[in-house]
């Protein structure tokens, strides 16, 4: 069983979310999730509109997710590596080259993002049509 693992906040689920999760999912047979937990959020300066408990509820109800864990802190990928027997570690390209550190553990590829959608996008969309 080929296992693929991708992070990220998953906050305001869009097209693009589910882009790269079908696109994970086909690499392998088996895809887990690690989502920002709140407390990690607040590390990186990122505010989710739904709390963790939500993001993951909404994740799980996904199809191409097979599991859900908690992302809660930048250092536990090594570990989830080795412990989830991960084969292809996957992330959005505007992450390209900060995790090349992990190709001594797994496969990592950068997709391609789709293009016109965000969640930072779409915040700001919603802020403009507000005022």
């Amino acid at each position: 069983m080929k296992r693929v693992i991708t992070y990220g906040t998953f906050d305001l689920i869009h097209p693009g979310h589910i882009n790269i999760l079908k696109k994970a999912k086909e690499m392998g047979d088996y895809l887990i999730v690690g989502i920002s937990t709140d407390h990690f959020n607040k590390i990186k300066n990122k505010q989710a509109y739904y709390s963790f408990a939500e993001r993951k509820t909404i994740l799980e109800s996904i199809r191409y997710v097979d599991k859900v864990i908690s992302e809660d802190s930048w250092d536990q990928k090594v570990k989830d590596i080795k412990e989830h027997n991960i084969d292809i570690f996957v992330m959005g390209n505007d992450w390209e080259g900060k995790f090349d550190y992990l190709k001594s553990y797994c496969d990592v590829i950068y997709l391609p993002r789709t293009l016109g959608i965000s969640t930072t996008k779409i915040k700001s969309d919603l802020s403009f049509e507000n005022e």
